[in-house]
């Protein structure tokens, strides 16, 4: 049976999937179902089949997401343009991926498509992923190059401290307020005396306050203010070494000031780079791909990165004109959902055979 990526394509951005993935999801299987594979769908809602060849070799996983973000962009198409909501991120990639999927010839080893619900939310599934695997391409749009790396994306919340009193007695107690200029000094300051210093190819971290939120009256002193931040970290920074080496850099603005990063169910995004002399990545250069380089933005392929990880799809997320995925324009240009899957087709073949 044949199979049609810009088919897929067409179909899947017709299928919403920015508050469920569950109809999405029954297209992918569905469309698995009819090539003959058998697929299947684990706690975290992930979707997952393997190819095995008779012959030893190694692991590669093509891994993408079902989930867009909102609200909703109704499918067009113009000429050989199609946009709407997760045309490019990630449905481009997903049916490239899929196409190669089912088009390469596995010789040796195995070949695993894991498809996850919520890489926009909390990448769970990612978290629930564990394969004995010897590289992972991940499905994003890079403009068909090869992206070795990304900055990794923590969040949380910086507390400034102080004590109500009436407006009109300001000195009897302490105006959380007034400590926000001291720390907003201090995160400015935070990489040169903490940081991870600039990475060879991911360049520089970025520490960026983003939401202030303080007092609940005009005529009192708050004695609370928070001030949300968002941390595009390099290598080697951790989440927690962020949070510890924060605290400790507050401390200094002699203001009581403390941070704590966002609770959530999974671990962070971390930052990740592969070699550029991996195997991986000359491989798909050897295919047709782009010049490595760092891709974007975060994404789950941080959860994969202690094997090697690029991220590689049609598609991109900014052009001339600016932002492109999960922008109200999103779009991408069918030619190159076809050009990804002929150069997924030579790499894997090449990787696998």
């Amino acid at each position: 049976m044949a199979f049609d990526p810009l088919e897929f394509h067409t179909a899947a951005v017709k299928t919403p999937s920015h508050e469920s993935v569950s109809e999405m999801r029954s297209l992918l299987v569905d469309s698995l179902d009819g090539l003959g594979f058998e697929p299947v769908v684990d706690a975290r809602g992930n979707t997952i089949v393997t190819r095995r060849a008779t012959a030893d070799g190694p692991h590669l996983v093509l891994n993408t997401h079902l989930d867009t973000v909102s609200p909703p962009v109704a499918y067009e198409r113009v000429g050989s343009t199609v946009y709407g909501r997760g045309a490019c991120d990630a449905k481009g990639p997903l049916a490239a991926l899929l196409g190669a999927f089912y088009g390469v010839s596995v010789e040796r080893g195995r070949l695993t498509l894991a498809v996850t619900p919520d890489e926009e939310t909390g990448s769970l599934g990612a978290d629930a992923l564990a394969f004995d695997a010897d590289g992972y391409i991940v499905g994003e749009p890079t403009g068909l190059d090869v992206c070795t790396g990304a900055r990794g994306r923590f969040e949380g919340t910086i507390t400034i401290n102080g004590t109500n009193a009436h407006a009109a007695n300001p000195a009897a107690g302490t105006n959380a307020i007034v400590g926000v200029p001291p720390v907003l000094e201090a995160l400015k300051t935070f990489d040169s005396e903490y940081g991870p210093g600039t990475h060879s190819t991911l360049g520089e971290p970025t520490l960026t306050p983003t939401v202030i939120e303080g007092g609940d009256a005009v005529n009192q002193l708050p004695a609370e203010c928070t001030i949300a931040i968002d941390r595009r970290s390099v290598p080697p920074e951790s989440a927690h070494e962020f949070e510890r080496a924060l605290n400790e850099h507050l401390q200094t603005t002699g203001v009581d000031a403390s941070f704590a990063l966002t609770d959530r169910e999974s671990p962070f995004l971390e930052a990740f780079a592969t070699a550029h002399d991996e195997t991986l990545v000359e491989t798909l250069q050897n295919a047709g791909a782009g010049e490595p380089r760092p891709f974007g933005a975060a994404t789950e392929a941080a959860y994969f990165a202690d094997e090697p990880t690029v991220v590689f799809g049609p598609g991109v997320l900014v052009d001339d004109e600016g932002p492109v995925a999960h922008a109200d324009r999103e779009y991408i240009e069918r030619d190159t959902i076809v050009r990804a899957t002929e150069i997924l087709e030579r790499a894997i073949g090449s990787f696998l055979g």
